[in-house]
Formats: structure tokens, sequence, C-alpha cells
């Protein structure tokens, strides 16, 4: 075997490897960009959740109230 074809078994060999390390980087950039626009969409803005919540807080006490008449007719 020559030493030239020794040599481009060696590069070969090495730019192939270097391609597949690039390709798994490439994969894992792809999948971390998805999952970012995935959290941008499912996020809730502080505004949002407040006007949630009080809302939520407010069935509740409409709740709370309508039991406490409940057990005052008993």
């Amino acid at each position: 075997m020559e030493m030239a074809d020794l040599w481009s078994g060696t590069l070969t060999f090495a730019l192939a490897f270097v391609g597949f390390v690039l390709r798994g980087y490439v994969l894992e950039l792809n999948r971390l960009q998805i999952l970012l626009n995935r959290t941008r969409e499912e996020y809730v803005t502080k505004s949002d959740n407040s006007a949630s919540m009080s809302r939520l807080f407010g069935r509740l006490d409409l709740i709370d109230a309508k039991m406490d008449r409940i057990l005052e007719r008993k």
C-alpha cells in the first residue's frame, strides 16, 4: 500500500467523522429550535396569568358563598 492511499484513507475517515459529528450538532440545534418555538407558543404572560387567576378566585368565592348559603338553611 502506498503512502498516498494511506493518507487518502485517513483523510476520508477523518472527514467522515467530522461530518458525522457536525450532523449530530445540526440535528440537536434543530430540536432545540423546535422546543424554543413551542415554548414561545405556550408561554403565558404575567398579565394573562393574573387575569386568569383573578377570574378563578372570583369563581371560587362565588362557590364558597353558595355553600355558606346552603349550610345556613340547614
